[in-house]
Formats: structure tokens, C-alpha cells, sequence
């Protein structure tokens, strides 16, 4: 299934993506994506329900809607830096013995189609095509032998990224959570449509040239070991985010540096999650 959050008529709701149709959830009790996901096997049993008659009223064709971000406003979203082994080399970075992680903000936060702003503060801003997963449920000490259970879906992410701000300390941050620095999208997939989340293609696409191509094999520590890691420090919860890295081929590795220049276009593309498509605008 592939849940998203889409506007009709200036109000925002979450949505099922079919064929060349979204069928709203609204009126199956659900005002939000958050609220599915947090209700666990219950709601989404609600929604196979709904989903088996819909009325009439809640289907409308996709070309007539606008998808924004899945989850606009996640509980946390959380990063995890230098998590293939061709991007830590092309980076000059020793192979990581345990995971790196930051944070990107709320604010940071935009969906398909939405802009991309350079901001006048950085002069070289850069792109990191990724592959997320969002958490289902609460959990604490979490083993890795249990991941599967923890996980609700996965989604393309884009982890952009002002440089000279990222390295200007060895706290990365201040670099990643600029204004609209954590597109992703266009839906969150379940989990039960994806049958290995570490064997997917993933590649960045700007402006039809391929920049970016890898698979999710190549990742350093994946999922159950992330969920292990994390879940020892904090509680994961519904609707989390946690973004698992970017392979070789970024901006700031080329010669001469590619950064991100407006009138560009990112294209983040993994097997079986679709593409996410953002233009890129002076702020």
C-alpha cells in the first residue's frame, strides 16, 4: 500500500495511492498519515475496510490532487552519515565503526514538487539521494532480530546539504536543517510491498543526468542494526523517520564541485518507491 497526504479544495488529508487515484482516508476516521500509523494493525485494518467500498466522494484523480510531504511535521528525523562504503571513501572518512547520526528539524521539511531554496547564507549547497524507513510503533531497547516489527514503510529522501555550513564544526547539524533541506516522498510504501529494503536500487537524477547510482546492499550498518543502536539511546516512535544514508557521487566529490544551482531539478529514485521530483529556487 502506499499512503500518502494530499490536498483537495485547501485542506489536507492522508490518502491511498491507486493507479491514477488517491482514495482519501478522512472519512474513515483518520485526519492525518500520523494517526494511521500510530494505530497500528487496528487502523490499518480500518483502512483495508474502507479501502474494499470507498464512496464515491473520497476518490479523485491523482492529476487533480497535489501531494505534499507524507508525514509533514515527523516526530524525529533522524540521519545517518557515511553509511556506504564507496560515499565514506570518496569523503576521505575512515569506514565508521559505529553508526553517525544527526537531526535534521520539522521546518526542514518539504514534499514532492515542492522547492528546494538555496539559501543566501551558503555557497555550496549539495544534494544526497536516500533511501528512509518511518517506525510503526513505539520501542525502547529495541533487538535486531525484531526490526521487521518496528518497521511501517519506506520513502525517498533527499538530504540536502549546505557544506561550508556542515563543516565548518565537526557538529553536521547546522549544514543539514536548513529550510526545506529534507524533501522526501511522493508516498510512504508498507513495509509488506517491499520484500529486501537492502537490495534497491538508488539513484539522484539532476536535470536528467545520473549523479548518483547504487544499491542499499552496499550500506554499512542497515536497518536492524540502526533500529538496535538507536533504540538503546532513545524511544522510536510512530511516524519517525530515520534516513539511511547517501552513496558515492555528491556534489562536493566531484572535480569541480557540482553544487546545487537554481533552475536544477532532483530526481531521487529507489526501486519500488517511486520518484521524488524537487526544483530547486534561490531563496
Amino acid at each position: 500500500m502506499q499512503y500518502v497526504t494530499f490536498e483537495r479544495n485547501g485542506s489536507a488529508g492522508p490518502g491511498v495511492l491507486a493507479g491514477s487515484r488517491v482514495i482519501g482516508l478522512e472519512g474513515a476516521g483518520f485526519p492525518t498519515l500520523a494517526t494511521i500509523i500510530a494505530g497500528g494493525a487496528e487502523a490499518r485494518r480500518r483502512v483495508e475496510t474502507w479501502l474494499a467500498k470507498p464512496p464515491a466522494e473520497a476518490i479523485v484523480p491523482l492529476a487533480g490532487t497535489r501531494l505534499l510531504a507524507p508525514i509533514p511535521r515527523p516526530p524525529k528525523i533522524i540521519c545517518v552519515g557515511l553509511n556506504y562504503r564507496d560515499h565514506a571513501m570518496e569523503s576521505k572518512m575512515e569506514i565508521p565503526k559505529v553508526p553517525t547520526i544527526f537531526a535534521k528539524f520539522g521546518t526542514s521539511v518539504i514534499g514532492p514538487g515542492e522547492a528546494i531554496r538555496l539559501p543566501k547564507l551558503s555557497a555550496k549547497p549539495d544534494y544526497e539521494a536516500e533511501f528512509a524507513f518511518i517506525i510503526g510503533k513505539h520501542g525502547r531497547y529495541i533487538s535486531k532480530d525484531r526490526w521487521r516489527e518496528y518497521v511501517f514503510g519506506y520513502t525517498n529522501f533527499n538530504d540536502v546539504s549546505a557544506r561550508d555550513y556542515q563543516m565548518a564544526t565537526t557538529q553536521w547539524m547546522m549544514g543539514k536543517t536548513f529550510d526545506t533541506f529534507a524533501p522526501f516522498g511522493p508516498a510512504i510504501v508498507t513495509a509488506d510491498e517491499i520484500a529486501d529494503p537492502h537490495a534497491l536500487d538508488i539513484q539522484m537524477a539532476i536535470n536528467g543526468e545520473v549523479l548518483q547510482s547504487s544499491n542499499t546492499s552496499q550500506l554499512i550498518f542497515r536497518i536492524p542494526e540502526l533500529i538496535e543502536y538507536l533504540s538503546g539511546v532513545f524511544t522510536l516512535e510512530p511516524g519517525d523517520i530515520i534516513s539511511t544514508g547517501t552513496p558515492a557521487g555528491v556534489g562536493f566529490s566531484r572535480t569541480p564541485p557540482r553544487w546545487l544551482r537554481a533552475g536544477d531539478e532532483c530526481v531521487v529514485k529507489i526501486s519500488g518507491l517511486g520518484e521524488l521530483r524537487n526544483p530547486v529556487l534561490a531563496e
